[in-house]
């Protein structure tokens, strides 16, 4: 069976679908894998356990958006030699990704275990969740390793557009989630240590499902574990890629950690509705993001090929489509809010404010979309620096200016106007990103013409 999509030649409205789709359930379920949590939580645990799963959801996000944004560097690299017909530099990357997975997992694996007291204390998380949260996230930490090696490989399946088997094998480890999410906390009454088990052992499901892919493979994407190994000229290609948009989320997650800590200081039930709600907005964040995904591959391959023309009307036709999709999901998402909330926590002040965060937050998704959409572009391009620096400092910056200085002040200090700052922050960056995706464009096909 046929896995790969043709990105240089064909439809590229068809093939961006084609790609998008499968990837966009796939989030989705990454997604439900902490929602499974909120759920179970919410109707079998007390509200201090929601909240504590709730208030570490950013921070969990994280280590996943990290190990996604590395993914993606080497969706750009392995795409650029497709393109560019380099079967062998394609293993290479296949080989090398693998290796920085392990790595980095494991690394990071053991900065968490130390310093998680000190993060979620700096998060000020109140006194009565604490020590629920802490051990949460204990037992989640030991999976990071198989978190990185699942985007990894699933990073190298994107670039030549498989996205139909990693979506099957987190429909596996979905399905293992949910069971062992009912049993431990149900069953054996195990509280939020036992859905952190659970999403543990589903994402190492996950992560040995696409690595017995990836060994059954042909060709370059055959994965042999002799090979695998740490070539610095490769290493430094993806990292060179990736790193910025690791860099990125981190601040991206900081500046979210400060609205998260300002959020904590209203209370354990604004805390769960902001909980519940986010992990609903999640659902039109992903549908979204997939669109990214996709363009981001067939800028990447067509790039590699040369032709401008094509990876022009990827970076437009992808704009188009995850426009689209933002103001279908984030509609959906506001009109059914209220009954959504429902289904995760049953106190009716925490339902409200879920319902004013969805509506404030997805009835303008469409303009995170156009924003991370241009930036994504940037990097299909080789140019992950400049994306970066400007989300830095149009989107996190903007919105810890506002913190510090109107939020302060009684009239502002709300979670009104503390969560008006992000469709505010996304419409500021997203004009600028604009200016400099078409500088980059004009750039690089200049770069390339005077040797055509």
């Amino acid at each position: 069976m046929n896995n790969s999509i043709d990105m240089l030649n064909g439809s590229i409205f068809k093939g961006l679908v084609r790609f998008s789709l499968p990837l966009a359930l796939s989030g989705v379920l990454q997604i439900l894998f902490n929602a499974a949590d909120i759920v179970v939580i919410g109707r079998f645990g007390s509200n201090n356990s929601l909240a504590a799963v709730g208030a570490v959801g950013i921070l969990w996000g994280l280590f996943g958006h990290m190990f996604m944004s590395l993914g993606g560097g080497a969706t750009v690299v392995a795409g650029k030699f497709i393109g560019a017909g380099k079967k062998s530099a394609v293993s290479s990357v296949l080989h090398v990704s693998t290796a920085l997975a392990l790595v980095l997992g494991a690394a990071l694996s053991i900065f968490a275990w130390i310093f998680m007291p000190q993060i979620l204390s700096a998060m000020q998380i109140p006194e009565e969740v604490f020590g629920l949260s802490l051990r949460y996230v204990h037992c989640l930490i030991p999976c990071i390793p198989g978190i990185a090696v699942y985007n990894f490989c699933a990073g190298i399946l994107r670039a030549k557009g498989d996205t139909k088997r990693p979506l099957y094998f987190l429909l596996s480890a979905g399905i293992v989630n949910v069971l062992l999410n009912l049993f431990f906390v149900i069953a054996l009454k195990m509280d939020v240590a036992g859905v952190g088990l659970a999403t543990s052992a589903s994402q190492y499901l996950a992560a040995l499902l696409i690595v017995i892919c990836l060994l059954r493979e042909e060709g370059e994407f055959r994965l042999e574990i002799k090979k695998i190994r740490l070539d610095f000229a490769t290493a430094a290609a993806i990292l060179r890629i990736g790193v910025p948009n690791v860099i990125q989320n981190l601040l991206f997650t900081i500046s979210n950690l400060v609205i998260q800590t300002a959020i904590n200081s209203f209370g354990a039930v604004v805390m769960a509705g902001n909980a519940a709600a986010g992990n609903l907005e999640n659902f039109t964040w992903t549908a979204m993001i997939s669109v990214e995904q996709a363009a981001l591959a067939f800028v990447s391959q067509n790039y590699g090929a040369g032709n401008f023309g094509r990876v022009k009307k990827s970076a437009l036709q992808g704009l188009g489509l995850i426009c689209a999709t933002g103001a279908f999901m984030g509609g959906l998402t506001v009109l059914f809010a209220r009954p959504l909330l429902a289904l995760c926590v049953s106190n009716e002040r925490a339902i409200s404010e879920g319902v004013m965060r969805l509506r404030i937050l997805c009835a303008p998704y469409i303009l995170c979309g156009i924003m991370s959409s241009l930036a994504a572009d940037m990097r299909g391009l080789g140019h992950s620096t400049e994306p970066s620096i400007v989300v830095l400092l149009g989107a996190c910056g903007l919105r810890l200016a506002w913190i510090f200085t109107a939020f302060q002040t009684p009239r502002f200090h709300t979670t009104l106007w503390l969560l008006i700052t992000y469709p505010a922050s996304w419409l500021i960056t997203g004009i600028v990103l604009a200016f400099c995706f078409a500088r980059v464009f004009r750039q690089e096909k200049a770069r390339f013409e005077p040797s055509a």
